[in-house]
């Protein structure tokens, strides 16, 4: 953790000291912190989602588990030399497909606890926090899409950074197991959005001359 702040310090840091090469430059760079913020917002709002989740879901607001993951998900390990070698359309285009990925997941998740509604007790405040999640994951996309089309980037079918997106099917799972899936989905959006803030910030360094 200590190598990957060290480096957005430095990248900062390069980035105060040098001036803005060109208007277009500028345009990008408060492109990028405009994303960078809406990030930031949205993980505070998946942690405190997180939290509820697990109090009023899984009956435990510790409840902590890491070795349960779901391949639906977009892989989050990514060696730290790699990640600064990648472009910036390959580093636009990932984000794209990942903001993707974990949309559609939450799409499934919302729509199997209102399903479930009925049976079993669902905090409604949990649903309509997944939805604004969903949005302002939405606005991030679009967001994206507009720098990737102000770059003449396209929008791929498959990315090398991402896994294909699979909704689960059904299956015979208990309810619990259901309820860990939740978990996992948020657990791991939580830590996706903070490696996206570092993206948008080293995107921004990168609009200096």
């Amino acid at each position: 953790m200590s190598v990957w702040c060290l480096a957005l310090f430095l990248l900062c840091c390069t980035m105060n000291c040098m001036g803005l090469s060109a208007p277009s430059a500028l345009y990008q760079r408060n492109k990028y912190n405009n994303s960078f913020r809406l990030t930031r917002s949205t993980r505070s709002q998946v942690q405190q989602l997180l939290r509820e989740y697990k109090e009023h879901q899984l009956g435990n607001k510790h409840f902590e588990d890491r070795s349960q993951l779901l391949k639906e998900l977009p892989l989050l390990s990514i060696d730290f030399n790699k990640w600064l070698q990648l472009t910036d359309s390959e580093r636009l285009h990932a984000a794209f497909l990942d903001m993707q990925a974990y949309w559609s997941m939450l799409e499934w998740k919302r729509n199997q606890l209102e399903r479930e509604e009925k049976g079993y007790p669902v905090a409604a405040s949990v649903v309509q926090s997944i939805k604004h999640i969903q949005l302002d994951l939405r606005d991030l996309m679009s967001q994206v899409r507009s720098q990737m089309r102000y770059m003449k980037i396209a929008i791929k079918l498959t990315s090398p950074t991402v896994r294909p997106q699979l909704i689960p099917e059904s299956s015979n799972k208990t309810v619990w197991d259901s309820r860990v899936e939740g978990y996992i989905i948020l657990r791991d959006l939580d830590r996706y959005l903070t490696k996206l803030a570092r993206d948008f910030l080293l995107l921004a360094s990168k609009t200096q001359s």
